[in-house]
């Protein structure tokens, strides 16, 4: 009868542990999901489109549908048509306080981590959200393609950390797939950036010098040099949607969903509710099998 007992006593002792431990594992989840790529705070260069160093320099007819800026060195020269839809803040003290943000900015998405090691060349590839370092240059080939893939997730975070140069050659694009957005897409450059002719690029762009962007190429991001000029040629450079509405969308109806500044595609789930759930129930879970231990503990001890 004894015996009989011991096994009763053994069995709730390995549900009380079994318990336990899928709880720990459980509790450990917020924490890998918080090693992931995060959004980077800009403060108030979040509102630039264009934010130079050392000048700005226009040829051609250019829209920026956000503000401008540039400091300290002030000059802003335009040669043809220059539309800004937002402000023009030259070098006044809006610019100079971006200007401050965007050292912190810039700092921030530096030290993102963990980071999985990348070739330079970009091209062909499909990538999943996370923080991708190349100690030297980034790029993509002309013509090439980099595809940005959410996998359903709309709070998805692209971030690309090039030691040197960033240079997306002409015709190159960047596609945005299953939920990820134009707004979580950020590059830190060590040195300089060019966007090839009519070459269709997306992200915010840190650069520690230059930014060229050649005849025709198009962003839906920013150009940001914390110490360089910023050149532009017949370009078109949108301001992503602000993505802080979405972080508390848990479920959407199925299909596409545009933005209309190409930020937006595929759709979204709802598994922070699962997460939650499923943490809820393992709280319980372990709450039944802690009592389970010391109950059978107390039996054991009434047998002896």
């Amino acid at each position: 009868m004894k015996l009989h007992k011991n096994l009763q006593h053994s069995g709730r002792v390995r549900l009380g542990v079994a318990s336990v431990a899928a709880l720990g594992l459980l509790v450990a989840l917020p924490g890998n999901a918080q090693a992931a790529a995060v959004p980077v705070p800009l403060g108030t260069a979040d509102s630039f489109v264009v934010l130079a160093g050392a000048g700005v320099t226009n040829t051609g007819p250019t829209t920026l549908n956000g503000d401008l800026g540039t400091y300290p060195t002030k000059t802003i020269t335009v040669t043809g048509k220059m539309t800004v839809t937002g402000t023009n803040h030259a070098g006044d003290g809006v610019t100079q306080k971006a200007k401050t943000d965007l050292v912190t900015a810039y700092n921030t998405t530096a030290g993102e981590g963990p980071t999985s090691p990348i070739t330079g060349d970009l091209n062909g590839r499909t990538l999943k959200p996370g923080v991708y370092n190349s100690a030297t240059s980034m790029g993509l080939r002309t013509g090439g393609t980099l595809t940005l893939d959410a996998a359903g997730n709309p709070d998805a975070v692209f971030v690309f950390q090039a030691g040197s140069t960033l240079k997306a050659e002409s015709g190159s694009k960047i596609l945005l797939r299953n939920g990820a957005r134009s707004c979580n897409v950020f590059w830190q450059v060590g040195s300089s950036t060019t966007i090839g002719t009519n070459a269709s690029f997306i992200g915010t762009v840190m650069s520690m010098q230059s930014i060229t962007l050649n005849t025709g190429a198009k962003v839906v991001g920013r150009a940001l040099a914390r110490n360089g000029a910023v050149t532009l040629d017949r370009n078109t450079i949108t301001r992503p949607t602000a993505c802080v509405a979405a972080a508390q969308v848990r479920r959407v109806p199925g299909g596409s969903v545009a933005s209309g500044d190409g930020s937006t595609s595929g759709s979204s789930s709802g598994s922070s509710n699962d997460v939650q759930a499923l943490l809820a129930g393992a709280i319980v879970l372990a709450g039944i099998g802690g009592a389970t231990v010391v109950a059978a503990r107390r039996r054991r001890h009434s047998t002896f």
